[in-house]
């Protein structure tokens, strides 16, 4: 009796070894990574003050816009240096002072920006914002 194999043909088993090692070893990256999110960690948020009173109606914010030349446009109207700094004088004698919005050109000079910054400093004031300018 002769047994003939035939090995030419392609082989139609599929060899299992490489994917059983791979599923181990995922399994143990699992099983060792599973634990850490179970571990508690105490922090201590700041809780809120119950005391604090909101302001019932907030300020309209001021928009100051610098265009790219330099020119200043205190709610869309147009202020020299002097009268920027007289706005800013009479903002921070207020209470309850309202933020400023400013909204600098792209091609605007980073020294007109600077200037306004340092005199909103020079004025104690601390509500100032950054927008998009149009």
């Amino acid at each position: 009796m002769a047994f003939t194999t035939k090995t030419s043909g392609p082989m139609s088993d599929i060899n299992v070894t490489p994917l059983v090692d791979v599923m181990l070893v995922l399994l143990i990256i699992f099983m060792i990574t599973a634990p850490i999110p179970a571990l508690k960690i105490k922090v201590d948020l700041p809780q809120p003050n119950p005391n604090v009173i909101n302001p019932p109606n907030p300020l309209d914010p001021i928009h100051l816009k610098i265009d790219q030349a330099g020119a200043f446009y205190w709610n869309d109207t147009p202020v020299d240096e002097l009268g920027l700094k007289a706005q800013l004088a009479v903002i921070a004698q207020q209470s309850n002072q309202p933020e400023i919005q400013i909204a600098a050109d792209d091609a605007v000079a980073y020294q007109y920006v600077a200037q306004v910054l340092a005199d909103a400093k020079s004025y104690n004031l601390t509500k100032i914002g950054f927008t998009e300018a149009n």
